[in-house]
């Protein structure tokens, strides 16, 4: 086998290498055939030529896979294929201190308590759960009290 087809099988591994870093979440075929090829080539590399052959493929393969590692990860080609939105919304919290609910206030399920879901109270829509049981949706409930940014309720007819 030659050191231009070893080269080779090392320049393709390093490439799977990189699609998996860079395109491919998680440990995939691409990883392991890089993976694969680059230990492979090595071998060969001894297998054929020796030691003194397979040394310099081998340190050869090191510096070029960190090399490349290295550029590609530095290069600003990727920052058109990354995620650049930030999230900025956040969660509308309920005190007790407020006047907008408060206990004794009347709704109307949204979504069936399970014990967590969807509750309507004053027209705007909370999270609930449910003080003991499962409450059905569109059932008519009572606001008990606010605690962590939800409210605790139960059914009206309780």
């Amino acid at each position: 086998m030659s050191v231009t087809v070893i080269i080779l099988l090392i320049l393709l591994g390093i490439v799977l290498f990189l699609v998996e870093f860079l395109l491919v979440p998680g440990v995939t075929v691409a990883g392991i055939s890089g993976a694969i090829l680059l230990v492979g080539s090595v071998i060969l590399a001894y297998h054929y030529h020796g030691p003194v052959v397979g040394n310099y493929i081998l340190l050869f393969t090191i510096v070029f896979s960190i090399a490349s590692i290295y550029f590609a990860l530095k290069s600003k080609t990727w920052r058109k294929v990354m995620l650049t939105s930030n999230i900025d919304s956040r969660v509308d919290t309920i005190s007790p201190n407020q006047d907008r609910i408060k206990a004794g206030d009347e709704g109307e399920t949204v979504t069936r308590l399970n014990p967590m879901g969807k509750v309507m109270v004053r027209e705007e829509v909370f999270e609930g759960k449910a003080l003991d049981s499962f409450i059905d949706q569109r059932t008519p409930i009572v606001v008990i009290r606010v605690e962590n940014n939800r409210l605790i309720v139960k059914p009206k007819n309780k």
